[in-house]
């Protein structure tokens, strides 16, 4: 490709509304185009990355055994009505009407339309396992769109969906697409780990997330890193250090803490640390007339809203209690409650059960009680983890302590069973001529959210720093003086030829612009291998070459020029 023939079209400056580095160098090197509030055109350079991350999946993909279909990103309301999700997706889900007063929505996956296609389809054991996948554009209706293509409204997603005849044969496919997820995102470049989550709104029982490791990530990963362990924080286990409290060596004291609401100006208060004080949140449960339902932690913890609202008995997702409910149940208001006179359901976290002679709000406002002790001064409630974890904790494999990092989620698998066939009737007749529910896997790669990763991984100061696999080009040959020099001319056109008909991505620089201008706009856009051709340079029988990543060009004799560029693209 000539650059001539191409669109570039490179900013100096990103818009003032772009918030995150990708966004802001995606915007600037002219791969997208905003059109709406989390919506973009993509251009021909974004074009050509995002396709060649396609490419990547979709080989992948078809390696592990799975059969490519293509689905309508338009889906009758009444198939989410069916599988009872119409609801409890909530708000991103698009809803419309068509001229018949008939209702759609607009796909954000496609859960509902397989099944449907299976149940039609596949009716006994014979016909299973099968593997679905579709590489296609959905569309969430994020209430704030922000960051670029990682938290668009619409977006381009890999979604697979798999049916069994067993779970031990789900089991088999999840393990089969964890080591082809891995594989893709090995292919691609990207520093990333598999982590255990929580299934949200997708629902089933197990599933892991795959999270390009960067600092700008929205989700917080516990590792250790001693072992293979890895789960996002809102799954991973807070292990007990004990659930024996200590000896209760004071008196229960009521003291007057006047203005005091948060545990910070609690602790400076009485000047003690954060950790000899327990905090109170009060969430409801799920009751047909919900009720107010104390959660305690160790002061310094933060409440892990998923831990919560999967216990039995609360209601999903979390709702935190009205000031207008509180003070009914507690006779006062938040920043002074606890369990000593309440009456109602008590939750206590594993690391609070250990505390004694804690200090707990008193259930009157601007009053706490120093010396509490579960038990002796409140009856023993429910122990159960409650927290997030945090760096130093015990890795729950029992291999040493956890640390934390940042992570983009790229991709998510999940052990569906059978939520959807049992909802939707997806059933087949097994080798004794009995009806039974299918087994489901699903499986989903957000392919437009890997550049935006792939680019919050890899960027400096000059702009982005592809991953060679995803790169819109391998490499840009740069000439200097194209309309002034036969020489460089020929010797630029030579080396473009050479490469291209060994089958390399390669784009010609022929814009005549000044070396400045060229260097800074392929910096800018991340192409990974660049070769400058001048006369000055000929005359002395070579040109240079330099990485994205390297600190300084290396001059390579023109004889050996195309063979030490294909070496380098080979590698």
């Amino acid at each position: 490709m000539r650059a001539s023939h191409y669109f570039i079209s490179t900013l100096k400056e990103a818009p003032s509304d772009a918030e995150v580095t990708s966004q802001k160098l995606m915007l600037r090197a002219g791969l997208i185009k905003k059109t709406a509030a989390g919506i973009y055109s993509w251009m021909p350079m974004g074009l050509k990355a995002l396709r060649k991350v396609e490419s990547i999946v979709k080989e992948e993909m078809n390696r592990a055994g799975a059969i490519e279909v293509l689905m309508p990103a338009v889906q009758p309301a009444e198939l989410w009505e069916e599988s009872g999700r119409a609801t409890h997706y909530g708000p991103e889900l698009l809803r419309f009407k068509d001229r018949h007063d008939r209702d759609f929505v607009i796909g954000p996956t496609h859960e509902e339309v397989i099944t449907d296609i299976v149940r039609r389809d596949i009716r006994s054991y014979k016909q299973l396992p099968k593997h679905f996948y579709q590489v296609q554009t959905k569309f969430r209706d994020e209430i704030r769109p922000r960051f670029g293509v990682m938290r668009g409204r619409e977006f381009l997603m890999k979604d697979g969906y798999s049916f069994h005849s067993s779970f031990d044969d789900l089991v088999r496919e999840y393990n089969n697409m964890y080591a082809t997820y891995t594989r893709i995102f090995t292919r691609i470049g990207l520093q990333f780990r598999a982590v255990a989550a929580d299934t949200g709104s997708i629902g089933g029982t197990g599933s892991h997330e795959f999270h390009v490791i960067a600092e700008t990530g929205e989700d917080d990963i516990a590792y250790c890193p001693d072992s293979d362990y890895a789960a996002n924080v809102e799954l991973a286990e807070a292990l007990p250090g004990s659930t024996a409290h200590g000896v209760a060596s004071e008196v229960l004291t009521k003291i007057h803490t006047p203005g005091v609401k948060t545990i910070a100006e609690l602790a400076a208060f009485l000047n003690i640390p954060e950790t000899q004080t327990v905090k109170a949140i009060v969430v409801e449960s799920d009751d047909e007339v919900a009720q107010a339902v104390l959660m305690l932690l160790r002061g310094d913890h933060e409440l892990n809203e998923i831990k919560a609202q999967n216990l039995e008995g609360i209601k999903s997702p979390l709702t935190f209690a009205t000031p207008e409910a509180i003070a009914a149940a507690f006779g006062a208001n938040p920043g002074s409650l606890g369990p000593v006179g309440f009456t109602g359901r008590v939750i206590m976290d594993r690391s609070v059960a250990a505390m004694s002679n804690f200090v707990i709000g008193a259930n009157e406002d601007d009053y706490h009680y120093t010396g509490a002790n579960t038990g002796r001064d409140f009856p023993g409630p429910e122990i159960v983890d409650l927290r997030n974890v945090v760096a130093g904790d015990p890795s729950p494999d029992g291999k040493g302590t956890l640390a934390l990092c940042r992570g983009i989620e790229v991709g998510h698998i999940f052990q569906l069973r059978t939520k959807y066939a049992e909802a939707m009737g997806a059933r087949f007749l097994d080798e004794n001529g009995r009806e039974q529910p299918m087994e489901m896997g699903c499986y989903g790669i957000g392919v437009s959210r890997i550049l935006g990763a792939a680019i919050e991984q890899n960027n400096d100061e000059r702009g982005i720093i592809w991953p060679t696999a995803i790169a819109p080009f391998q490499l840009v040959i740069c000439p200097v003086g194209w309309s002034k020099s036969d020489a460089v001319r020929e010797a630029a056109q030579a080396l473009y030829t050479e490469l291209l008909d060994a089958g390399f991505d390669v784009i010609l620089d022929d814009r005549n612009e000044r070396p400045g201008v060229m260097f800074a706009d392929w910096e800018l856009i991340g192409v990974p291998h660049r070769v400058v051709i001048g006369d000055r340079g000929l005359k002395e029988g070579s040109a240079e070459y330099q990485g994205r990543r390297d600190a300084a060009a290396t001059a390579v004799p023109v004889t050996e020029l195309a063979a030490f560029v294909r070496e380098k693209l080979s590698a």
